[in-house]
């Protein structure tokens, strides 16, 4: 059984920074591929940064040069380091995982993962 649980989610002001992170069950973490997700209300789900199991990783336009995403492979846990965050990065962020190695041009997609966290929200403030 794979769980993921999220943390960090709040509320802060625009041009602030917050930290999520992502606590994974499972002796497969370390051949997983993981990524961020977020979702407003009555909008589809955004893929938002990703990192493969080689460390490779992508990022959506709107994020780039602002989240970084990574990794702690010992405490099988992924992160989120979100700076410079804007009104509109408010959203419910979901971390999602797939144990396998999900090709490059895929990560950003929804259907690349089989296991989704419960979300953790993000308010950020004008």
């Amino acid at each position: 059984q794979v769980q993921l649980v999220e943390s960090g989610g709040g509320s802060v002001q625009a041009g602030g920074s917050l930290r999520l992170s992502c606590a994974a069950s499972g002796d497969a973490y370390s051949s997983a591929s993981m990524a961020w997700f977020r979702q407003a209300p009555g909008k589809e789900r955004e893929g938002v940064a990703a990192i493969d199991s080689t460390g490779s990783t992508r990022y959506a336009d709107s994020v780039k040069g602002r989240f970084t995403i990574s990794q702690d492979n010992a405490k099988n846990t992924l992160y989120l380091q979100m700076n410079s965050l804007k009104p509109e990065d408010t959203d419910m962020y979901y971390c999602a995982a797939a144990f396998r190695r999900v090709p490059w041009r895929l990560l950003l997609l929804q259907a690349s993962y089989n296991y989704w966290g419960q979300g953790t929200q993000v308010t950020v403030s004008s």
